[in-house]
């Protein structure tokens, strides 16, 4: 049966890709360094991919530390967690961006927030208690 398994997103700065991602609880998954094609990927999630989680591909192309433009087409990365508030402390705390404090969504009740990591791509906080 098919599933999704990842999106991938090209970084900057590996290391600070990695240590953004993990104030949000995931952990690097499994790396492969690429010495031919001079890039190196990190995946990254919440469960091993035998769990059947959907994961994030950062690709860091070596030397190319300038960035990448994020584009118009892409929207943002969704995250479920216990309490919207505090996640959003946490990254405020580990030095990331807050575009958007916690709070219900406009004209509903869920509770969100919306966070950057350091290549600019946002990440909405969804509260899930469960």
């Amino acid at each position: 049966m098919p599933r999704y398994l990842h999106t991938m997103v090209r970084v900057k700065n590996l290391d600070a890709s990695i240590a953004f991602y993990k104030l949000l609880g995931m952990h690097e998954l499994r790396r492969r360094e690429v010495p031919e094609g001079q890039y190196t990927l990190v995946f990254i999630g919440y469960a091993d991919n035998a769990a059947g989680e959907a994961e994030i591909e950062l690709t860091y192309n070596w030397g190319k530390d300038d960035g990448y433009d994020v584009g118009t087409g892409f929207g943002h990365f969704a995250v479920g967690v216990p309490d919207v508030a505090a996640a959003v402390e946490k990254v405020r705390a580990g030095g990331g961006k807050v575009t958007r404090e916690a709070g219900p969504v406009k004209f509903g009740t869920s509770v969100i927030a919306f966070v950057e990591d350091p290549d600019g791509y946002k990440i909405e906080l969804i509260q899930r208690p469960d």
